[in-house]
């Protein structure tokens, strides 16, 4: 990236100055951005051009002061080459400390990466979550791993981020790491955030990402028919927790809440609402945004049912909700005893209730969107996977219509 340059010599009145040699100060400027240094010598204003930033005369003294003026001209353009030319930060600061010999402090991915990374634990549980920093921890090692696998090298300094570097790494991440499209796009992002860091602190001049755009790929997005979540809610299990999983899972099916936030639900967030029935008012984890949803017939028939359990009791909360690994784990054994032939998942419910629940049956997106906590429809309309069923009942209603005229 090209640099203005500009370098001007003046005079600066010392404190309590009467007569006699002022030292002279050289300024800086690389586009815009100025700096100053006295360079150890001095000059009577008498014999001074402030517009030349020269000696005036052809004595010996004045010409041996601008040959020296000139040298250190010379050696900070030539400086500034050689900065270039290696593709380094230039600006008056750096110039200026490159000159005096002043060493900078090296900023490296990886230095940036850790820091971001100590940083954000730190945060974990106020303002992240313990899986996002994970997804950075992540990020990082396979960053560490594609630069000893692309370069042979442990870092890299941050002005050598460039678009290169994250097609490379994004073909690493596919070709080596085997990550899927989503995944390894996600990894590009987390990335990204690094850039912004070193982009705002004047680390890095140029965006890598300018010209960088991926794609991320529709995922298909399995929930269960009206058909499979009755046969679900209806099936008698022989086993307790079999049956207290359902019952979670069904519950967030008619709610839409995801696992962390159903896992938290306290009794003081089921409030009578302005209508005089029951809702669920609680903040979502992931979005913090406030959610407010209306509690349908069979989501208030299992919080009664778990009403007076010993762990809702002792912990003030809605329903036992056991770990999502477990919950998962026993979804697969439910799924087999009922016949759905579904990767079952505690978060399909959560699609469930966006689709077969609400959307399919008339439900306005909208309202969907304010239930589930979205930030925008974008993000519902994800979700809303409209069902064949619906677009046939929606296509019978016209032929009828088409058919009275």
């Amino acid at each position: 990236m090209r640099t203005t340059l500009s370098l001007l010599f003046s005079l600066r009145k010392p404190k309590n100055y009467q007569s006699g040699e002022m030292p002279i100060y050289l300024r800086i400027t690389v586009d815009g951005q100025r700096t100053e240094m006295a360079i150890s010598r001095k000059c009577d204003p008498e014999r001074w051009d402030a517009v030349t930033g020269r000696a005036i005369g052809s004595k010996t003294e004045s010409r041996t002061l601008n040959a020296y003026l000139d040298d250190i001209q010379f050696k900070i353009h030539e400086l500034q080459r050689r900065m270039s030319d290696a593709d380094e930060l230039i600006t008056a600061e750096t110039i200026k400390n490159r000159f005096v010999g002043k060493a900078e402090k090296a900023r490296t991915l990886v230095a940036i990466f850790e820091d971001h990374n100590t940083k954000m634990k730190s945060l974990v549980g106020q303002e992240f979550e313990k899986s996002t920093l994970q997804r950075y921890e992540t990020c990082l090692m396979h960053c560490k791993e594609f630069m000893q696998w692309q370069y042979n090298i442990s870092d890299i300094p941050v002005t050598k981020i460039n678009f290169a570097f994250l097609t490379d790494f994004e073909y690493y991440l596919r070709s080596v790491r085997k990550c899927g499209n989503n995944s390894a796009i996600k990894y590009i992002k987390n990335l990204g955030k690094i850039v912004r860091i070193c982009l705002g602190n004047g680390w890095l001049t140029v965006d890598p990402y300018l010209n960088y755009k991926p794609k991320q790929k529709a995922v298909h997005r399995e929930v269960l028919t009206k058909e499979e979540l009755d046969r679900l809610s209806k099936k008698k299990f022989g086993v307790e927790r079999l049956s207290t999983v359902r019952d979670m899972f069904v519950f967030c099916c008619y709610t839409g809440l995801a696992y962390v936030d159903v896992h938290k639900l306290k009794r003081s967030e089921l409030v009578k609402g302005a209508d005089g029935d029951l809702w669920i008012y609680t903040n979502r984890q992931k979005t913090d945004t406030l959610s407010r949803i209306p509690v349908l017939p069979t989501a208030l028939s299992i919080i009664r049912a778990y009403e007076d359990h010993p762990q809702c009791v002792v912990k003030d909360i809605l329903l036992p909700v056991m770990s999502n690994q477990k919950m998962n784990a026993y979804l697969k054994e439910i799924a087999d005893l009922c016949k759905i032939n579904k990767p079952l998942t505690f978060h399909i419910a959560r699609h469930t209730f966006a689709t077969t629940v609400t959307l399919n049956n008339g439900v306005p997106i909208e309202s969907v969107a304010k239930m589930m906590g979205h930030t925008s429809i974008k993000t519902t309309q994800i979700y809303a996977k409209v069902l064949d069923h619906k677009i046939s009942s929606d296509m019978q209603q016209l032929r009828e219509k088409l058919a009275v005229g």
